[in-house]
């Protein structure tokens, strides 16, 4: 039953490859997706990292029951992305903002993402308050063959000394037999304004593309998706410069790199909102293979940022920004202050 949720309509389909009314033919589809989860921590105080200022552990009264109300409802979003069009929940999903291992596998047990069987793949990383990135994948979707985590050398400007933050993670396996690379990534952040601290999301820009060089040494052909919650819009130098990620598919060069996120950045839609303005932190690109004709293998559909109604504030101060979980020192029994990001890959199936 699984698999048959798993197929694309005909109907959906047929506009976007323009095929002839009376020819056929059937898809396999799957979403890929990216979401920055919010401060998911756990109530237990870890002595090895400062995670006592994290939300969660400045709540007082009733933690633990808010702390399952906040897994409840990060899966709540996990099992909804993407299954308008693919009849199922990401078969891959990039997570930002957890804090251990525990809190993934909590997730993937929840009620509405159990039968998904979702397996996890984290790597501690030296981030002072205990943020991590993860990857969670069905296991009867993905099969992971190799996982590595790249840790990112940052200075602060004034005392030299070394700022901890996220490693970028990297997965590889594959998707229905097909090999595929997955990074996710979460930037620095803007602390101190996005012109000081910029140099810091241009250093992780680099990591990233050393990361995507050295699988396409391999394979200049290598199918990579980079994804996760930049700090930086799609046409900051980090992305635009360094990466060099294009808005239009025929500009991509081989070993280059298509962000579809920049679309909806130019017509002013954004994953995160920050005094009355967008940002499109949350973006997901893909390696040129993703992007050539024909369907013979996983090829690049659609993007999307998930912003259902339910994850939109609906009055007051931040009305139309996202529904954040946490916020004047207590639980709203929100979401989280980023809405998630999500690709579409299609394959042609044979009869």
């Amino acid at each position: 039953m699984k698999n048959l949720r798993t197929w694309l309509s005909v109907a959906l389909i047929t506009a976007f490859i323009s095929l002839n009314a009376q020819e056929k033919k059937k898809f396999k589809i799957h979403t890929v997706a990216f979401y920055n989860v919010e401060n998911l921590f756990d109530t237990v105080n870890d002595p090895e990292k400062n995670d006592e200022a994290s939300p969660m552990m400045e709540i007082q009264a009733d933690r633990e029951e808010i702390y399952k109300k906040k897994v409840h409802n990060m899966a709540r979003v996990i099992s909804d992305i993407g299954s308008d069009t693919s009849g199922n929940s990401p078969a891959i999903i990039g997570l930002a903002e957890i804090e251990n291992v525990d809190v993934v596998e909590h997730l993937a047990n929840d009620p509405l993402l159990l039968a998904k069987d979702y397996g996890i793949i984290h790597f501690d990383s030296p981030d002072r308050r205990g943020i991590d990135v993860g990857l969670m994948y069905q296991k009867d979707l993905f099969q992971p063959i190799n996982k590595s985590t790249h840790t990112l050398k940052i200075y602060d400007d004034t005392s030299r000394k070394r700022i901890y933050t996220r490693d970028q993670l990297l997965v590889s396996g594959k998707l229905d037999g097909e090999l595929i690379h997955v990074i996710v990534n979460h930037w620095p952040s803007r602390r101190g304004g996005e012109a000081r601290s910029r140099a810091k999301r241009v250093a992780a820009a680099k990591l990233n593309k050393r990361i995507i060089d050295s699988l396409q040494v391999i394979d200049p052909y290598a199918k990579i998706i980079t994804m996760g919650d930049l700090n930086d819009d799609p046409t900051n130098a980090s992305v635009k410069d360094v990466l060099k990620a294009k808005r239009k598919k025929k500009n991509v060069p081989l070993k280059g790199i298509y962000n579809p996120m920049i679309d909806f950045y130019k017509k002013g839609l954004g994953s995160n909102a920050y005094r009355d303005a967008w940002s499109l932190f949350d973006q997901i690109m893909l390696t040129k293979p993703f992007i050539e004709k024909g369907y013979d293998s996983f090829k690049f559909y659609k993007a999307g940022i998930f912003n259902k109604n339910y994850l939109v504030n609906k009055k007051g101060r931040y009305k139309g920004y996202p529904k954040r979980s946490f916020a004047n020192g207590g639980f709203t029994d929100g979401f989280s202050d980023h809405f998630p990001v999500y690709v579409y890959l299609i394959k042609e199936v044979k009869e």
